[in-house]
């Protein structure tokens, strides 16, 4: 499958630069920038062109297994504010409902839908196409320590084995058809075209004088007929190939091709170490594209994703099919809450309607507590799951530990108020011990057990170093049951800390300036104060970006919820304001 994405990448003749630019593996490029619609071609003029096959690997169609997409919380909160600026605030709960009614339409990245019709297999596989496409770019997006690992398989691993023992059998049989006599150079020369393939790949396009003298020393023919003569110089051109990659590597695999050139007893073990660290270098090669492509995405992230996501929904009427429930949910709770009104002329009492923004807000609210065992995600949110999965995770143990230090802190009271170091201490220990807490095998009870104990052990050990008498057992045993109790979904404590925790990340979704109030958390959090800016600017990130991609699709929606449901949908549903001021506000 072809990737449509393109990038803009510098001829380098240097020879560090050749393949990797001299950056290594590693990411370079920061994180998320503003997603702009610059209307620019992602082609810069002037520049080579290199596209993206097989899903990623522009080489010989292949691709590595396993990727690695490191987080790096800290450019999280650095860039946050840089990809798009929050679109909501408290005037927007008051918002007109003709703006959401009003015929005025346009087809620019308008959500559209069609009846439901038949699909075929093509559509679904250009479906499935589009959708690995938008999900790739957005995760190169989004997290600037995104790269490709090599192929690696458990040591235990059956598959490992099996392919251990294939390989093994392979290059068994290439040094026993070497060390015949005469030679047999029939399966040598296949791996000698293979690694011309693969080395003439990593060429940029006008590196010209490399690609003819790679053609020239590993000429096939000629080195056909040397075998048939048995005049072939297999040791001369595995050095040449050696020395051909080490001009072409990244500095990160200098000490691969040092031990390379000491490696010249065995001739097949050579080619066997030349394959290995061809596919290194092909991995290289895909992260240097990618550090390439990501500047360029970013420019064009919001166009980008928005087309593609209508694509996908163009081929697949049904794609917006839980998005649509998620925003239904959210709004049936805001109407089961909202106050009533009395009507003029009947006089009976009706509920009020809540704003589109306050429905809106009240979406992105409950993806923090999203139960991904018993719903799907939302259509819009696929490309997020793991970061939003993460979010909660962290938030989930926060909430935790917070309760269990305000328990704690009210059950002993004064002898350990105004001990940052203790309290510090205690946190820490309670984090650690919570650690995988979202595990559905974690069994939380006796996890809160071990934090009772450990917590009554340093609280005794303070006491008595400060000549306060130790915690009485009646006392540790009221400590621990409170604690254990943390589990009941209705404690009092737990309940407290849940809703606190809403509060926080509501201001945060509702306020059009969320950077500047991530540090205000409200009473009874102040011990998990850090972790929740922290986990606030990550959220409101996606939140914003997500906001300002699907803006128009999320308005079509709430649109036909609350204002037109009664009426058959549109064909082409129109763009009004209310989607222009979701994606622009």
């Amino acid at each position: 499958m072809v990737l449509e994405l393109w990038v803009a990448t510098q001829s380098c003749t240097n020879r560090k630069h050749t393949a990797l630019g001299g950056t290594g593996v590693e990411s370079q490029s920061g994180g998320c920038g503003a997603a702009y619609d610059t209307g620019q071609d992602p082609i810069t003029e002037g520049s080579s062109v290199m596209s993206l096959e097989g899903t990623m690997m522009p080489l010989n169609d292949e691709r590595p297994a396993s990727t690695s997409s490191g987080e790096d919380q800290s450019s999280d909160v650095e860039t946050s504010s840089e990809r798009c600026d929050s679109m909501t605030s408290a005037s927007d709960l008051d918002c007109s409902r003709e703006s959401f009614t009003s015929d005025c339409s346009s087809k620019h990245c308008t959500p559209s839908s069609s009846p439901p019709k038949t699909l075929t297999l093509d559509e679904v596989m250009e479906s499935a196409r589009d959708l690995s496409n938008l999900s790739f770019a957005h995760e190169i997006i989004m997290n600037r320590n995104f790269h490709l690992e090599p192929d690696s398989l458990p040591q235990d691993s059956l598959w490992k084995v099996v392919r251990d023992n294939v390989h093994k059998a392979f290059w068994d049989i290439l040094e026993s058809e070497l060390n015949d006599d005469p030679p047999e150079y029939g399966q040598a020369i296949r791996l000698l075209e293979e690694i011309r393939e693969i080395l003439l790949s990593f060429l940029n396009p006008g590196a010209n004088r490399m690609r003819t003298q790679i053609m020239e020393v590993l000429d096939m023919d000629l080195i056909r007929q040397q075998a048939d003569n048995d005049a072939v110089d297999i040791q001369g051109l595995a050095s040449y190939i050696v020395t051909t990659m080490g001009k072409m590597c990244a500095p990160a695999r200098d000490e691969e091709i040092k031990k390379l050139r000491e490696n010249t007893d065995n001739i097949a073990a050579l080619f066997r170490e030349i394959f290995r660290v061809l596919d290194l270098m092909k991995t290289d090669m895909v992260n240097f594209t990618i550090d390439n492509l990501r500047p360029v995405l970013q420019r064009q992230s919001v166009e980008y994703e928005r087309a593609k996501f209508q694509s996908i929904l163009d081929k697949t009427p049904s794609a917006l099919e839980h998005t649509t429930s998620w925003i239904k949910s959210a709004l049936e709770e805001l109407q089961s809450v909202m106050p009533t009104e009395q009507t003029k002329d009947q006089g009976k009492g009706q509920r009020a309607m809540p704003g589109p923004f306050q429905v809106l807000n009240a979406s992105f609210l409950s993806i923090l507590t999203w139960d991904y065992n018993k719903r799907a995600l939302p259509e819009t949110w696929m490309t997020d799951e793991m970061r939003l999965r993460e979010i909660q995770w962290q938030l989930q143990r926060c909430q935790a530990v917070n309760e269990v230090l305000l328990i704690v802190y009210s059950t002993v009271g004064g002898p350990i108020q105004g001990l940052p170091t203790l309290s510090d201490r205690l946190k820490r220990m309670t984090s650690v011990l919570l650690d995988g807490m979202h595990s559905p095998d974690f069994n939380l009870e006796e996890a809160l057990e071990g934090v009772s104990a450990q917590i009554c052990c340093e609280l005794n050990k303070s006491l008595t170093e400060r000549s306060y008498p130790a915690l009485t057992p009646e006392l540790q045993a009221t400590l621990r049951g409170q604690i254990c109790s943390i589990t009941q979904k209705d404690n009092p404590i737990r309940t407290l800390v849940e809703d606190r925790a809403q509060q926080y990340f509501m201001m945060l979704i509702c306020d059009p300036k969320p950077q500047a109030k991530l540090e205000q958390v409200p009473a009874g959090l102040t011990a998990i104060k850090p972790e929740l800016a922290l986990m606030g600017a990550k959220f409101i990130s996606l939140v914003n970006y997500n906001k300002t991609i699907y803006g128009p699709f999320y308005a079509d929606i709430i649109r036909k919820l609350m204002f037109i449901s009664s009426s058959p949908p549109a064909a082409n549903p129109p763009q009004d304001t209310a989607q222009h001021s979701i994606t622009s506000n």
